[in-house]
């Protein structure tokens, strides 16, 4: 049994596919591949792959995180080459490690997740960065969302470790967050966005990185 982790980026020409659709267009890839990959045990085997955390429809992500297992040993080398040949436009394999069997889950590692955020405004750059500094100073941000079962509400303040303006020219910005993802909340980009003032949905959110708790 070998477990490889996957670096990877997801580009403009799959970001509005679902994440169990990201993960059946892997499982496809590593069958066409010939890539051993290991299956559970029970009624019902399925593959042993994990994403560290979901990308919602329209974020592109790049240092994207994947854990696989596989029946039989396989280099890095010989499996980015093998898979290359078989991914689709809009996955690009960055990098190939070996990782120890008894590692924590992937999904228990994450602790959050940097963002690069770019949005049309008329506001200028003294009027964002106050937006910013005020944001970072609240100690609470009571906030709400509509989703299917129902209101959710709570503190988008805890969510959000750092945000600051990356650049501005007059009619756009980009903003960088830093924000937390983790089993207990995880925030998201275009909330942030809006308790900054903006009224434009984003153009762009693009995730930068995750943060795990071993880095």
């Amino acid at each position: 049994m070998q477990r490889l982790r996957i670096r990877f980026s997801r580009g403009e020409e799959i970001k509005y596919i679902s994440h169990l659709d990201l993960l059946r267009l892997w499982h496809r890839a590593l069958n066409r591949a010939g890539i051993p990959i290991a299956y559970s045990e029970g009624f019902s085997p399925h593959p042993r792959m994990s994403l560290a955390a979901p990308l919602a429809l329209g974020v592109t992500g790049e240092s994207e995180l994947m854990d696989i297992f596989l029946d039989k040993w396989s280099s890095p080398h010989t499996f980015t080459s093998a898979m290359e040949r078989q991914l689709p436009r809009g996955i690009k394999i960055e990098q190939v490690f070996n990782i120890a069997l008894t590692m924590p889950s992937l999904q228990s590692q994450v602790r959050s997740a940097e963002f690069k955020v770019g949005i049309e405004t008329e506001k200028e750059q003294a009027e964002i960065e106050s937006a910013v500094n005020a944001l970072l100073d609240k100690e609470s941000i009571p906030w709400q969302h509509q989703r299917d079962t129902g209101t959710r509400r709570y503190d988008l303040r805890t969510l959000v470790e750092d945000v600051f303006l990356a650049d501005w020219r007059k009619g756009y910005c980009n903003i960088m967050m830093r924000l937390r993802c983790d089993s207990s909340g995880s925030g998201r980009p275009e909330q942030v966005a809006a308790a900054l003032g903006f009224e434009k949905y984003p153009d762009v959110i693009h995730r930068a990185r995750l943060i795990l708790q071993t880095q």
